[in-house]
This record gives structure tokens, C-alpha cells and sequence, in this order.
């Protein structure tokens, strides 16, 4: 891997994260399993696709976006919890 597939990987990563932090905040202040919650869980996966398909990455790396994107979502969801306290 190249230096600069190195680099696009990891910005890809940060973005499936950064995207996913207010998603899961709104996630987690809405009612489980409403079409507002499902919205917000699944709202950047469409961008993951497209930065990773733009960037030449195969489906080896689908599982990384999608833990980043499941990590964001949770720190989002536990901000919210920590602001209606």
C-alpha cells in the first residue's frame, strides 16, 4: 500500500467516524426503531459507499468504514446521554 492509499484510507476511516458522531447524538434522541432512528442510522452509509468506491477500495475494507461508522454512531449516542444529564 502506497503512502497515498495510506492516507486516503485513513481519511476515509475519519469520515466514516466524524460522520457518524451527530448522526448517533440525533439517533439516540429519538424512539427506537422509528423512521427518524433509522434515518440517522443508516443517512451516511451512501457516503461511505461512494468515498470508498472514489477511492479504489475493495469489499476487504468494508468491515473497517463500518466499525468506524458503529463506533461513531455509539460516541454520538453517549454524548447525547452526558448532555440530558
Amino acid at each position: 500500500m502506497t503512502s497515498e492509499q495510506s492516507f486516503n484510507l485513513a481519511l476515509l476511516l475519519l469520515i466514516a467516524f466524524m460522520a457518524n458522531v451527530p448522526l448517533g447524538y440525533l439517533r439516540e434522541a429519538s424512539v427506537k426503531f422509528s423512521i427518524r432512528w433509522f434515518i440517522y442510522v443508516h443517512l451516511s452509509i451512501p457516503v461511505i459507499i461512494l468515498l470508498r468506491l472514489h477511492y479504489g477500495f475493495g469489499w476487504i475494507f468494508i468491515p473497517f468504514t463500518l466499525g468506524c461508522a458503529v463506533i461513531g454512531q455509539l460516541v454520538g449516542g453517549r454524548l447525547q446521554r452526558k448532555a440530558t444529564r
